[in-house]
C-alpha cells in the first residue's frame, strides 16, 4: 500500500470529516475510497473512449439510416408526451 499527501480546501476537508463521521470511518479511509472510485471510473471511461476511437479508425460508423432511426425513436417519444 502506498501513502501520499493530498491538499484540499478547508471546506472539502470539513465535508469529508462529516461524511466520515456519519459512516463511522476515518477521513483517510474515505479519501482512499474516493480516490479508488475515481481511478476505476476514469479507467473505464478512457477504455471506452479508446475502444470508440479504434472502431472509428476501422471505419465502423453508424449509417445515416441508423442515426435517423435512433433520433426518430426519441422525437416520437417527445411528441407523445
Amino acid at each position: 500500500m502506498a501513502a501520499f499527501t493530498v491538499r484540499v480546501s478547508e471546506e472539502t476537508a470539513s465535508k469529508l470529516e462529516k461524511i466520515a463521521e456519519k459512516r463511522d470511518r476515518s477521513r483517510a479511509y474515505m479519501a482512499a475510497q474516493a480516490i479508488e472510485d475515481y481511478v476505476a471510473r476514469e479507467e473505464w471511461q478512457l477504455a471506452e473512449i479508446e475502444a470508440g476511437l479504434a472502431e472509428a479508425n476501422r471505419g465502423e460508423f453508424a449509417t445515416d439510416q441508423d442515426v435517423a432511426k435512433v433520433i426518430s425513436k426519441y422525437v416520437k417519444s417527445a411528441d407523445r408526451s
